[in-house]
């Protein structure tokens, strides 16, 4: 099957620094770097590292063309990413050294994306097939509804968190994909417990105590593979395109977890978010030697 990405694009400006800036204050940086990143991007990456058919749906500026080559090197079909005279979305984000991390987002072209360039790249499309969402782009909610026309699986991203927009989302999707402080939100929105949250399937990552998904009434929960991190940028994108991956490949969900648990902890002893993504082969490498 395919997985289809209706995701955005960043260019990320990523600045080391010993610790992350006070109101007023100003610090010097550790070190500099510019690559491509986005939530979008980064899951299709890791879906297309994972082993993956994905088709990204998005949208750039001209200046940016050499992020479509960058996606293409990793195997992301990039025939439905457009371009526009709307510059493309970038993010400055401040890295510590904890390897923890602050994030400022210009969504730029990633919110100008027009619904007859979703139709066209939704067109072929069939049943079976994933969509994922996140919050960084236009179009969600007409990209989920259509998807259900066509048969397809919704998978959402609620990430950067906005209350209303998930709660608009909720009946839209198959997966919501949370982190534990975003579960929280959500549930304080709905008035209910994280248990209680009424979607077919909830996937929830919880940095140092692992993530759980829970499908059919039934938990599944796995612990975190012990890192050292250095950048801890990307890795919910990391796990969740190698999770939908597996997913798609027929995995159970605890294999699913165990290998999407296992990329994103090679993902964060390295630098970046994109370029720290690992191949399949060296996730299975780590759980073969686990």
């Amino acid at each position: 099957m395919t997985v289809f990405n209706l995701g955005s694009i960043n260019i990320d400006l990523v600045y080391r620094v010993a610790h992350f800036p006070a109101p007023g204050e100003t610090i010097g940086s550790n070190g500099f770097s510019r690559g491509l990143g986005g939530k979008g991007a980064n899951q299709s990456i890791a879906v297309a590292r994972a082993g993956g058919a994905v088709r990204h749906i998005g949208m750039i500026h001209p200046d940016e063309r050499w992020a479509l080559d960058e996606m293409a090197r990793y195997g992301v079909d990039t025939g439905a990413i457009a371009m526009g005279e709307v510059p493309s979305g970038h993010a400055v984000i401040y890295v510590d050294d904890a390897g923890e991390n602050t994030i400022v987002l210009f969504a730029g072209a990633n919110r100008a994306i027009e619904p007859a360039h979703l139709d066209a790249a939704l067109a072929g499309a069939k049943p079976g097939d994933w969509l994922i969402l996140q919050n960084e782009t236009n179009l969600g909610a007409d990209a989920a509804r259509l998807a259900r026309r066509k048969g397809m699986k919704v998978a959402y991203s609620a990430a950067p968190f906005d209350a209303k927009q998930a709660l608009e989302m909720l009946p839209l999707v198959d997966l919501i994909a949370v982190n534990a402080g975003e579960a929280a939100q959500l549930a304080h929105a709905l008035g209910c417990e994280v248990a209680q949250i009424d979607v077919p399937q909830l996937l929830v990552t919880k940095g140092a105590e692992g993530a759980s998904y829970r499908a059919d009434g039934i938990t599944h929960d796995h612990p975190v593979f012990r890192v050292t991190p250095v950048d801890t940028t990307g890795a919910g994108d990391t796990f969740l395109g190698y999770f939908i991956a597996a997913l798609d490949a027929g995995l159970g969900p605890q294999p699913a977890l165990e290998r999407a648990s296992a990329a994103a902890a090679i993902q964060i002893t390295r630098a970046g978010a994109a370029k720290a993504i690992p191949a399949l082969a060296e996730v299975n490498a780590l759980l073969a030697a686990d």
